[in-house]
């Protein structure tokens, strides 16, 4: 049997309560007591991964260093414990039925009836156990999506209860749940956490620790009450009150003694209180900030603050590392014209062109652009953006009218950004993108070695288009450098203006990469570029 033990963080009362910044806190607390973790995202829903899904339906789509498109919780869980994710810790009860289907039509069982009780849960339980079975980690913490009591999580609470069966105290769960303050009594409401135990208990698992959100303290009055009727010591009752950023919860999590009691209840060593001293540095300097930097996030999907979540948790790290704190200012590239973007855009001290698919909103983004180049705000462009850059300095300085990408014009008579050769015969649209990590090779004269400090990198793509190298050497001529190449494939990874304060496009994409411990140095020296745009224009 493996020594590694299996942590299921659940959900009670309502969604959005925080599970994932609940299980990435875990994650942090154990870590920094010294113990190997890696974290693990179920979604119930039918969809073999996100991939194809709109952001106004998920949100994000976080690619992992293997290329895989997963939950934007994977984020969370990469940015607070600095540790890559991959394939494995995402699931989908479309690719468990899709490979139980699969091992079907393959005569796996041998002429069975296929059901949900054994084969759907046994799949389950393989792909819970798939990181714990390296012998890599000493926990495994899997959060399940959802909520408990919707119908699409039942096979994943059956599998759970079969494992904490199988495994003893070797698996715990550790339930999120939701006190209500009711203005009105004046009072938190317990009766809601109450029936979402009660829902699991009906489905045979016992919470091992009960973690309450809450807008108020939990009163010893409220711990007790809970710990009487859901069973469980009151030592293992936490509060997770609102707080003021999402990096508070693993010190606030720490004070609850949350890591002590799974530490405890899964038979692991108390040894070594968790070192958080770089983590209390961070929010040290994320607190107390010496000045503040406006920066515009130009996008089509601005309304939804999920959309772009890496990339406005990487201007928190980046900011921190400057000690500035960023207002992000998230303008609809919809509404953006060559008329009005000065309007828009005025008085902001960086824009960042944010990446998408799709043709709405391109033409107000390449007029953001424009708007940077001429008036040297530092610009930043992300996949599209970068694309989007090369567009506009394709009609607006080399003279080359309508050029543009063929994902939005396939009859442009200058094809600037071209579709991959590779990806020309291929009809369906998952996963036939450049995904994951590849390497890059930097100029060493250029602006990004200098913040780089390197000249091979590895970055996350995901994308099907790039830049036509036909027109490489034009470009370059004009005063666009192409300054990172993909060195096996010979692709244009990263785009500059020498002849301006800060002007970086790239192909990949940087804030997936981000972390607490880590920020990444394009928005690190993006934000700085941003601070001495701000002071310069102030002095004048």
């Amino acid at each position: 049997m493996s020594d590694t033990k299996y942590i299921f963080v659940t959900g009670g009362v309502t969604s959005s309560l925080g599970k994932g910044i609940i299980t990435a806190s875990i994650a942090k607390l154990l870590q920094a007591r010294g113990f190997s973790t890696t974290t693990q995202k179920i979604d119930p829903y039918i969809n073999v991964d996100p991939g194809t899904m709109n952001p106004y339906e998920h949100g994000e789509c976080y690619v992992t260093e293997d290329g895989a498109e997963t939950d934007l919780d994977l984020g969370h869980y990469e940015r607070f414990s600095n540790v890559h994710t991959s394939q494995a810790n995402n699931v989908t009860t479309g690719r468990i039925y899709q490979t139980v289907i699969n091992k079907e039509r393959h005569g796996d069982y041998l002429g069975k009836t296929v059901q949900v009780i054994p084969h759907i849960t046994d799949e389950i339980k393989r792909s819970f156990k798939i990181l714990g079975d390296t012998g890599r980690y000493d926990f495994v913490i899997t959060e399940v999506g959802g909520t408990v009591g919707d119908i699409e999580s039942l096979p994943y609470v059956e599998a759970i209860r079969q494992m904490r069966f199988e495994l003893g105290n070797s698996c715990i769960v550790v339930h999120l749940t939701l006190v209500p303050y009711l203005a009105a009594a004046e009072e938190l409401k317990t009766k809601p956490t109450q029936h979402s135990v009660k829902t699991m208990l009906e489905a045979g698992v016992q919470p091992d620790i009960i973690v309450c959100r809450s807008e108020k303290h939990l009163g010893e009055n409220i711990r007790q009450k809970i710990s009487l009727f859901c069973n469980v010591p009151i030592s293992s009752v936490m509060e997770s009150i609102d707080a003021e950023s999402i990096y508070d919860v693993p010190l606030l999590m720490r004070d609850e003694g949350l890591d002590e009691e799974i530490l405890k209840k899964t038979g692991m060593p108390l040894a070594n209180f968790p070192d958080l001293t770089n983590w209390e540095n961070f929010l040290r300097k994320l607190k107390n900030p010496k000045g503040v930097v406006n920066i515009a996030l130009v996008g089509k999907y601005v309304e939804l603050k999920d959309a772009y979540k890496s990339i406005l948790e990487s201007f928190i790290h980046a900011g921190a590392e400057n000690e500035c704190s960023v207002k992000v200012h998230s303008i609809q590239s919809e509404n953006i014209t060559d008329d009005n973007v000065s309007d828009l855009l005025k008085g902001l001290s960086g824009i960042l062109v944010a990446p998408g698919f799709g043709e709405r909103g391109i033409e107000g983004k390449i007029s953001a652009i424009g708007y940077a180049r001429k008036n040297r705000i530092p610009f930043f462009g992300i996949c599209l953006g970068m694309q989007c850059a090369v567009v506009e300095f394709g009609r607006n300085v080399m003279g080359l009218k309508d050029a543009h990408s063929t994902e939005f014009n396939a009859d442009t008579p200058y094809p600037v950004i071209d579709i991959m050769e590779d990806q020309k015969s291929i009809d369906d649209k998952g996963g036939t993108m450049r995904l994951g990590a590849y390497p890059c090779r930097i100029e060493k004269d250029s602006i990004v070695y200098s913040i780089y400090g390197e000249e091979n990198v590895r970055e996350r793509h995901r994308h099907r288009y790039e830049f036509n190298n036909k027109y490489l050497d034009d470009y370059s001529n004009a005063g666009m450098k192409p300054v990172g190449i993909n060195p096996n494939e010979n692709l244009v990874e990263m785009m500059e203006i020498p002849d301006h304060p800060w002007f970086v496009g790239v192909q990949f994409h940087p804030e997936y990469k981000s972390t607490v411990a880590r920020p990444h140095p394009l928005f690190v020296s993006f934000v700085k570029a941003c601070i001495e745009h701000s002071k310069s224009s102030s002095s004048q």
